[in-house]
């Protein structure tokens, strides 16, 4: 009976858990597909037009830069965002004092909400009274107009997202350095081996797996970026901030055509699912 009534409760919690992701998950989803063929207001009754919203996405102007300036950001952000996190985690795993303080200071930004950091991150990017442009200013360097110019727009937004997302990662990454065994790094020092080699020879094959799971999620993150673009840019200047999921938030709200941020979902959709689907396997291989 006590068998019966524990895995009643697992059951339970089990059906609720699926209850949740059936209504805002998986239902969307479905609802979205189903949208992608259809052109409708949400109020009168929707007409399937097959491939039609495809079409008009595909051949909207700004659907290339959209699709350009979300892989600029992605690669930007994987230069920073995922080296970055691992480096920190290497020094706090070299540290013997203040670890736990430092753990918090590194995790703090993840616990702001995300427009706290985008209000504090304007005021840093603001070309006048801004603290970037008062540090340039300090070291005799001319200062930049950070989301004004398309040259620095997406780069700016980078480094908010990176601050913003950056304490989680680091934590996993910490996590996952604490569990290689110290023997490992003492054959290596008795070989003579330096702490480059240590990284790249004990560290980095003992957390393979952590760091292709990371890399899937942070791809998969930065590529539907959306709060720093609508916040920080409004897409601009001159749209070079304008990303898939900017464009389709403007095809929903701003054009009323929900058939075409649908699709556009869709299209977006299926690039993530093919790279995710060929990172596993190669995580799979891996394991091997």
């Amino acid at each position: 009976m006590a068998v019966l009534r524990r895995n009643l409760t697992a059951y339970g919690f089990l059906c609720g858990a699926l209850f949740c992701f059936a209504v805002f998950a998986w239902y969307p989803m479905i609802r979205e597909f189903v949208l992608s063929f259809q052109e409708t207001n949400l109020i009168s009754p929707p007409t399937w037009v097959g491939l039609d919203n495809f079409g008009y996405a595909v051949n909207d102007p700004a659907f290339g830069g959209a699709w350009l300036a979300t892989l600029e950001f992605t690669v930007l952000a994987l230069v920073f965002g995922y080296v970055v996190p691992f480096a920190v985690a290497l020094v706090l795993n070299e540290l013997r004092h203040a670890r736990a303080y430092l753990r918090f200071v590194v995790y703090l930004p993840v616990m702001l909400p995300p427009i706290v950091a985008v209000l504090l991150f304007r005021w840093f990017f603001d070309p006048g009274p801004g603290l970037f442009n008062q540090i340039l200013d300090v070291l005799h360097l001319p200062g930049l107009a950070w989301l004004d110019s398309p040259t620095t727009a997406l780069f700016s937004l980078v480094i908010v997202s990176t601050w913003m997302n950056m304490g989680t990662a680091t934590l996993i990454y910490l996590a996952a350095l604490q569990n290689i065994p110290s023997e490992l790094y003492e054959a290596a020092e008795l070989d003579g081996a330096g702490l480059w080699k240590r990284v790249r020879h004990v560290t980095i094959p003992q957390t393979r797996l952590i760091l292709l799971l990371l890399l899937m999620l942070q791809i998969v993150a930065t590529m539907q970026v959306f709060i720093e673009p609508y916040m920080l840019t409004g897409g601009g200047p001159e749209g070079s901030t304008v990303t898939v999921a900017y464009l389709m938030f403007q095809y929903a709200f701003t054009y009323q055509n929900y058939g075409a941020a649908g699709a556009l979902g869709m299209m977006l959709m299926i690039v993530l699912l093919v790279f995710a689907a060929f990172q596993l396997r190669l995580t799979r291989e891996d394991t091997r």
